[in-house]
């Protein structure tokens, strides 16, 4: 850790740094920062930063509103699109864990809740490990969903400027030590996808915060807008958050047996056989937007039953085929989850479900061998393949009695969580839409 300290330390000096952004998200996922000098960072660094938790949405009250904002080290970043300019001194960023005064952990912080959960995985000897494809859209303006494209799946595309904006996201992205996968034209006109190459849970969930940010700064700087809102046009393909879930003991992945025809270990079944127990229970925060449930519907390759298959889209969890000779890298894929999402919390509830699985030795399905979406209601019934939740509203119902999520989240998360969903559902059922008045006025 001294090594870090001194290293942030040096990096500040050498390249003549001013200001270092702490930043934290709230219960939500929203990214919140503010910016300390270089006089204020040993400190910082050694005592924390004391701020006004009572502000922050899902924090802590009135009378309790002093908090510690601890920064990690080992997050320190130079932000490269505050770095261009002659006038501009360097800006710098650290993720922050958040504290009572007295060092304890704070219950409501997101980043707090994933260490939580990775600590009860190191306890059974496992590191968790993801990978997600991001996927998000890019408009004229935030005013209207108006593409830049009417491309589709791979395509590439004519207008130089969606290319230009994926390889400056990317190149933006490699220069804060974020390594990228593969890019590409997603389904829907101006819909894209960028993946993020795989590394453990805490790491990733910075990242991914790290990557909303990027991807709205370069598409700012070259005048357009970016959105990861999961559905902005009706009758399109929303965007989703398909995640790549690994478990190692040490250098071994857990998930690998050579001797299975699937190449699945017992500890992967048992993890598949828990996201797909829970998988109804979990959907609020893996899908937390009443927006999120306009894309988990039949005909748009998003995920809807409550099934598993070796290489089938239409499944909630898949399980990629290896490349030959890499078969130690067996993954699986959770299809729900959209980047919408507070990648803190969904990778919490995704890992506690998986470790339920495990130490309650669920018992794996058999896989699902024909196209979900062409079964019919009766089908699926005598498969014993579920659904997940249809709305926000019927997530949060199922939220409200699980167990394991009121544990993987803790009391003040999980309480904050429920009510403000809540309320965001109360206030979309009270709106009177276009849809209902092209439907209804003029007939009724």
């Amino acid at each position: 850790m001294q090594q870090q300290l001194d290293y942030v330390l040096r990096t500040v000096d050498e390249r003549g740094v001013r200001f270092v952004r702490m930043w934290f998200t709230d219960v939500l996922g929203q990214l919140k920062s503010f910016a300390i000098t270089r006089e204020e960072l040993e400190n910082a660094l050694e005592e924390g930063m004391t701020f006004d938790g009572s502000a922050i949405e899902g924090f802590s009250r009135v009378q309790e509103s002093d908090m510690l904002a601890v920064p990690d080290p080992n997050t320190f970043q130079i932000l490269p699109w505050r770095s261009g300019s002659d006038d501009d001194a360097p800006v710098a960023r650290m993720f922050c864990d958040i504290q009572h005064l007295s060092g304890e952990p704070f219950a409501g912080d997101p980043r707090s809740v994933l260490r939580r959960n990775l600590e009860r995985a190191r306890e059974k000897g496992f590191t968790f490990y993801s990978s997600p494809e991001m996927e998000f859209f890019y408009f004229e303006s935030p005013d209207s969903p108006e593409p830049l494209d009417r491309a589709g799946y791979f395509d590439l595309t004519e207008v130089d400027l969606a290319s230009d904006l994926r390889r400056q996201t990317i190149l933006t992205l490699e220069r804060m030590s974020i390594p990228c996968e593969y890019s590409h034209h997603e389904v829907a006109p101006s819909q894209h996808e960028i993946d993020l190459r795989h590394c453990d849970a805490l790491t990733m969930a910075d990242n991914i915060m790290t990557f909303r940010i990027v991807v709205k700064e370069v598409a700012r700087d070259l005048g357009v807008y970016a959105t990861f809102m999961p559905k902005p046009i009706a009758g399109a393909f929303g965007s989703g958050m398909h995640t790549h879930l690994s478990l190692f003991e040490g250098d071994v992945n857990a998930f690998h047996d050579p001797g299975d025809p699937n190449g699945l270990s017992k500890v992967a079944k048992h993890f598949i056989a828990g996201l797909l127990h829970h998988a109804r229970e979990i959907t609020a925060v893996t899908n937390q937007t009443v927006n999120s449930y306009k894309r988990l519907i039949e005909g748009y390759e998003a995920p809807v039953h409550v099934c598993w298959a070796r290489n089938n889209s239409s499944a909630l969890v898949r399980v990629p085929v290896p490349k030959r000779g890499k078969e130690s890298s067996t993954r699986i894929e959770f299809r729900s989850p959209d980047p919408a999402c507070n990648p803190y919390l969904a990778f919490s509830a995704m890992l506690a479900a998986g470790l339920k699985g495990i130490e309650e030795g669920y018992e794996l399905p058999p896989a699902a061998t024909d196209n979900i979406y062409e079964m019919t209601n009766e089908e699926r019934a005598v498969e014993g393949i579920g659904r997940l939740p249809q709305s926000l509203a019927e997530a949060i119902d199922v939220m409200e009695g699980s167990e394991l999520l009121a544990e993987a989240l803790g009391e003040h998360v999980f309480d904050f969580f429920i009510r403000n969903k809540r309320k965001e559902w109360d206030a979309y059922r009270s709106q009177v839409t276009p849809w209902e008045l092209d439907r209804y006025l003029g007939t009724l």
